[in-house]
């Protein structure tokens, strides 16, 4: 029997300055589903542990993909998208496209050189729409910062000011305001205020007169209006066909009409839709769900409430499916309500999990005896996950026969290694492998024994614990992870021959994992230290720089091939024809200033409605050029420089890959901003710090959010404690500092990078060792630096045993030599 669990239990340590949760290397969290391995559960029937699939939020913000492309070079565009060489066709249907402002790119195979970005004229005549659109659009521009004000704080100082300055704008200025009213309203649950804002919008202007309309019948229907709401939905996409809203539209209507005691009505909407892609879509089968069951069809609606309940379990609509269910007196078998408390554990919903797990154990009088005793187990196993199960505990827990069994045997592995009983979880291990051979539960064992060793520094038993699972399990989700790690500490321990075995074996046998480049390099470095094969190093250098040109490993890789110089050329290894090629987008960097959709997403800014900007964007047939520097160049414009980073690094765009020449500098400059620039270099300057190392370590430390403040209480640009702020002050002859003032990015740069020399100077100069202190504290940097069994710094970094601390090392390195790339010319 028995069921997945994700991931094993992390350890959690607080850094000294930040308080970034700082995950041992040993503890990453398996995210991928895994079904159950055995049987036995609730009379026989399947125990599976399903993982649900994330849910897209409404049908307009599903997102579509492209099909493949030919390698393009960046290209500039003059104007609108209406005369794009891209036709509407090009994306299935634009709703369909609707979830982001561009859609993960398939690109063809790089060529390793690099282009010259090349401009593309597209021109484009305005239209009566667009010009519709922008006359709005600088009606309401003053409006921005009232408007996103109002959502953030909906204090009643912000609703006056909204108010005001509606009743001080007519048209279309007052229609954005109204909008933003509304939308405020329906987040403080004001439907009939809401409603009534939507409804004000419509009549003062009517450049979105489709959200005013379609807000608008959501608030009716939450204000138990939905007699309002019907006719202006009934026509909906006939009156907006290029809304945002036409595929939601029938199921909002739908809603209204079983609001109103008019089942029949929603089931006629429905029907027809149920086998389209808005079909499968959970809140329409919710819908239809009740539209059924308000129509005493309850065999239709358990169904369908079934196939929520199991298949969408994270999904608002999962507990509801339950409650009606129950409603209905239809219910849940005792397998089903198994797997719906496997996927709350696989969803890293411990307490909940629990819950269930607990209550089907006292509800279902159909449970066998061995039933309630594996309920017992699995229960107990949550109660790890959320640190507090105690070995007592875990003795209390009944004999089972079946892979419960093997399920405690993990749990009293697991206590023995929080304990450092290192014989006493050995020993539990090889009772499970020699038991149960094929249970998740000694894959999780093998994973968890071989962190343990690897975090003691006892590389060759972590070696054999990795080695195992991935011999055991080699589908695992483990396995790529494991696989490297071996192949790493065989390198750390000397045994070079077995290291560049199982390198080569990494990259072709985990070509996609986030594990490759490190592979590469380190493989090419056997080749150059070791084996002096220097011509063979080379490939495997520039492979990575092909592959992963922005990669910290690239960088790496860039310095040993300026170091090895030019050698005669050799036939690529075998291993380097499994690296898979990555792509290049086609990406504009001029907007179509007169597409209908960019502009519509600018006024949404104005009215604060910033969840509809990207699939507002995405609804044009061109977006896949241009819509990630739309949505940020929307934020950007108005200062929001964090929003605007994180909007381009939700785009998909494989940005790692690709060549700084082959993509349009505003892209770059977006992603790797430089707010208070002449002040930050001044301050580095004043340090003998690397501008560029600063601005690195700003990106990855805060986005630039000068008012970020963590759950430690860092605060600022560099995120820095109150107490760290005050000594440096203090030093700096300041005697009544206030902590607050570090919200001040010119107090935050000043002491900021003050701190950041003395760390430096701490390492005798090692910039390495220095971030890593930041992230991790200087107790564990101390202990790491001591082994001095490093032939590098870069083996140094690679082996620091905290994945945050070595991810956020390398990012910082990475961060830095992308600036340098982006702006050293200048």
């Amino acid at each position: 029997m028995g069921f997945v669990l994700s991931g094993v239990p992390a350890v959690v340590r607080m850094t000294r300055r930040c308080g970034c949760r700082v995950f041992l290397y040993a503890v990453e969290s398996n995210q991928v589903d895994v079904l159950t391995k055995g049987s036995g559960f609730g009379l026989g029937l399947l125990a599976g542990a399903v993982l649900c699939a994330a849910v897209a939020v409404g049908y307009a913000q599903s997102s579509g993909t492209t099909s493949a492309q030919k390698k393009k070079p960046a290209t500039t565009t003059s104007n609108s998208s209406a005369g794009s060489s891209k036709s509407a066709a090009s994306k299935s249907t634009a709703h369909q496209a609707a979830g982001h402002g561009t859609t993960h790119h398939a690109t063809a195979k790089k060529t390793g050189s690099r282009t010259k970005v090349r401009r593309k004229h597209i021109e484009s005549a305005p239209t009566a729409v667009s010009r519709r659109l922008h006359a709005a659009f600088v009606a309401s521009a003053q409006l921005r910062p009232m408007a996103q004000q109002l959502v953030s704080t909906r204090s009643a100082a912000s609703y006056d000011g909204v108010r005001h300055w509606a009743a001080g704008h007519p048209g279309d200025g007052a229609a954005a305001a109204q909008l933003a009213l509304g939308h405020a309203l329906m987040m403080d649950r004001r439907y009939s205020e809401a409603q009534d804002a939507f409804s004000a919008a419509k009549q003062s202007g009517n450049a979105l007169d489709d959200y005013a309309v379609y807000l608008g019948a959501q608030a009716a229907i939450a204000a138990g209006r939905p007699t309002d709401a019907i006719p202006a939905l009934a026509n909906f996409a006939g009156q907006y066909p290029d809304s945002l809203f036409v595929p939601n539209a029938p199921v909002t209507l739908a809603q209204a009409y079983i609001a109103n005691h008019d089942a029949a009505s929603a089931l006629r909407v429905l029907q027809p839709l149920a086998n389209t892609q808005a079909g499968g879509h959970v809140d329409f089968r919710s819908t239809l769900a009740k539209a059924y069951q308000a129509n005493s069809n309850f065999a239709e609606a358990a169904k369908l409430y079934r196939g929520i309940y199991l298949n969408d379990p994270l999904s608002g609509q999962a507990n509801d499916a339950k409650n009606q269910l129950a409603a209905m007196q239809i219910p849940l078998t005792v397998a089903e309500r198994k797997q719906h408390a496997d996927a709350m554990f696989n969803a890293h919903q411990y307490g909940d999990a629990a819950i269930e797990y607990r209550e089907l154990k006292k509800d279902d009088r159909d449970l066998t005896q061995a039933d309630r005793d594996a309920l017992e187990i699995y229960a107990a196993v949550c109660d790890l996950k959320l640190k507090r199960l105690s070995r007592m505990d875990v003795e209390k827990l009944p004999v089972t026969g079946d892979d419960s069994a093997a399920l405690k045997l993990y749990l009293q592995a697991e206590l023995a290694r929080n304990v450092g009983d290192e014989s006493g979880q050995d020993a539990l291990v090889q009772e499970l492998t020699q038991k149960y051979p094929q249970s998740r539960w000694l894959e999780e064992a093998l994973y968890s024994g071989g962190n343990m060793y690897l975090l003691r520094k006892d590389y060759g038993r972590a070696s054999a614990d990795y080695t195992a699972l991935v011999e055991h399990f080699p589908k695992s989700v483990y396995a790529p992870s494991a696989h490297w790690r071996a192949a790493w500490l065989n390198y750390r321990t000397r045994n070079y021959p077995e290291a560049a075995r199982l390198m080569d074996e990494q990259i072709q046998n985990y070509p996609g994992g986030q594990e490759i480049p490190a592979a590469l390099y380190w493989r090419g470095r056997m080749y150059e230290d070791e084996e002096h094969n220097f011509s063979q190093a080379l490939n495997y250098y520039r492979k990575i720089d092909d592959a992963y040109v922005n990669t910290y490993y690239a960088w790496l890789a860039r310095q040993r091939i300026a170091s090895i110089g030019k050698r005669d050329e050799v036939a690529a290894a075998p291993a380097l024809a499994a690296v898979r090629d990555v792509d290049d987008p086609e990406l504009i960097d001029q907007l179509p200033e007169n597409d209908p959709h960019l502009i519509k997403a600018r006024l949404l800014a104005n009215a604060a409605l910033n969840e509809y900007i990207r699939p507002e964007i995405a609804l044009s047939a061109t977006s896949d050029e241009w819509g990630a520097l739309a949505e940020a160049d929307i934020y950007q414009s108005f200062d929001e420089t964090t929003r605007a980073l994180q909007a381009m690094k939700r785009s998909k765009i494989p940005f790692t890959a690709l060549n700084v020449d082959d993509v349009p500098k505003a892209y770059w400059e977006i992603l790797y901003p430089r707010p208070y620039w002449a002040t930050m270099k001044a301050d580095a300057d004043a340090n003998g710090l690397d501008p560029y190392l600063v601005a690195a370590l700003i990106r990855q430390e805060s986005e630039f959010n000068a008012g970020a403040v963590s759950r430690a209480n860092a605060v600022g640009l560099m995120q820095l404690l109150p107490s760290t702020g005050r000594g440096l002050a203090r030093k700096d002859g300041v005697k009544h500092f206030n902590s607050n003032e570090l919200l001040d990015p010119t107090v935050n740069l000043r002491l900021g990078t003050t701190d950041l020399r003395q760390a430096i100077n701490k390492y005798d100069g090692q910039v390495e060792y220095a971030l890593a202190s930041y992230n991790a504290g200087d107790s564990p940097v101390r202990q790491w630096i001591s082994s001095n069994d490093y032939k590098d710094v870069p083996e140094w970094v690679e082996s620091i045993p905290y994945s945050e601390t070595r991810d956020y090392v390398q990012s910082i390195l990475r961060n830095r030599e992308m600036y340098k790339a982006i702006y050293g010319k200048q």
